[in-house]
């Protein structure tokens, strides 16, 4: 088991935002302070912070959201400085909440989702398991970071039970497809950006002015049923396979907490095109655990990650496709150059010939009806020690045929 020191973690150098209600209470936006959750309308209210009243009554993140960086950073300050106000301390107390009090609910109101496929070492497993006698990455890896475009109406919040999905399967011995449930059910441990700022179709979005569009990071989990997209992914790509669910955190830390993990990006080469060069090109040092049924059978760390998320929203924009405000675009799955840093069962279980012994004395290929997985998170934070990113899980239930 974990034993990451939760309240620690979400001190005033995090202070994620989320959405959470209490019975008879509508939905609204909130800060996670520790082991409670700020009502930040009320406490704005109370507080001086008029600028942010109305998108923090709101039900989901996108009004905040769309208000753009400078009104992002100037609500961050305001909230610490109010935070660390000695006088103010029982109009703060007043709007505090016990996490065990409150809902917690999926914090945006999804406009697109996309999913990467950014880590190199993630990529080059998977091209080893299914590309044994050929090259590990594929000619176009290396200058492009790709991607599919996913079913914003499946991303759910951390804690919805994930039904097992049903579809068409074929072995390479079976002579014809079968239909029916998943049986090579996995995970994909992945950071999701949301994005703010809506941009007109026909315009680009660089490198450098990326960030300006994102807003934070939620830990994700992109579900995915191996055997149903092994049948039906060429040749266009990934559909019924990923497309049944995809586990957003309840909580998303925004970048500017996030500014002591940055770090320099992995060397890339050959250099990309121009529009994918550019000064802000940055990795994040964040480090993932994926606990599955009570063992953590895996640390990988985000800092490996070849492409940076500037430069996959700008690859995603560069044909002229626009943003709106509650985009969400997930890395792909993150893995390490370490048997014990891949995310993914496929790569941890290499396509399920090495099952993985769990704390019980059970063993896993894929994932089995129950399983409970759970992805946690770390990162420096501004203030010295680490931040946490909230977690991200999700309980197997079986098919419905």
């Amino acid at each position: 088991m974990t034993t990451l020191p939760t309240t620690e973690l979400f001190g005033l150098d995090n202070l994620p935002y989320g959405i959470a209600s209490k019975p008879g209470h509508a939905p609204h936006v909130v800060a996670r302070l520790r082991d409670h959750a700020i009502d930040l309308a009320g406490l704005a209210a109370d507080a001086g912070g008029d600028a942010w009243i109305d998108a923090w009554s709101q039900s989901t993140l996108n009004s905040f959201v769309a208000q753009g960086r400078p009104s992002w950073r100037a609500a961050r300050a305001w909230l610490r400085d109010t935070l660390r106000d000695e006088s103010r301390a029982e109009v703060v107390a007043a709007r505090l909440h016990p996490l065990t009090e409150v809902t917690l609910h999926l914090p945006i109101a999804v406009a697109d989702y996309v999913d990467f496929y950014a880590s190199e070492q993630h990529a080059t497993n998977v091209g080893r398991i299914f590309r044994p006698d050929g090259a590990a990455l594929t000619p176009n890896w290396k200058h492009l970071p790709i991607g599919y475009h996913g079913r914003a109406g499946t991303v759910v919040v951390s804690g919805t039970d994930i039904v097992r999905p049903c579809g068409q399967r074929k072995a390479p011995t079976d002579a014809e497809p079968t239909f029916g449930p998943s049986i090579r059910l996995d995970i994909e441990a992945e950071l999701g950006f949301v994005v703010g700022g809506d941009t007109a179709i026909g315009t680009r979005v660089g490198v450098d002015e990326a960030a300006d569009h994102l807003f934070g990071v939620g830990l994700f989990n992109d579900w995915s049923a191996r055997d149903i997209q092994a049948w039906e992914y060429v040749p266009l790509g990934p559909f019924l396979g990923k497309s049944f669910a995809s586990s957003l955190a309840a909580w998303i830390t925004p970048m500017d907490a996030l500014s002591a993990a940055r770090t320099a990006a992995p060397q890339q080469d050959p250099q990309p095109l121009p529009y994918l060069r550019g000064e802000d090109r940055f990795g994040l040092d964040i480090d993932i655990e994926v606990e599955l049924g009570g063992t953590v059978i895996s640390r990988p760390p985000y800092s490996t990650t070849y492409w940076s998320p500037t430069q996959m929203l700008a690859h995603l924009t560069v044909n002229g496709a626009c943003l709106r405000t509650g985009d969400l675009f997930a890395s792909g799955t993150v893995s390490g150059t370490e048997a014990d840093q891949r995310g993914s069962l496929l790569e941890l279980t290499w396509s399920g010939k090495e099952p993985l012994q769990l704390a019980d004395g059970s063993t896993r290929s894929f994932l089995e009806d129950g399983d409970v997985v759970t992805l946690r998170a770390t990162a420096p934070g501004t203030d010295g020690g680490r931040i946490g990113l909230g977690e991200v899980t999700g309980r197997i239930l079986p098919a419905r045929t």
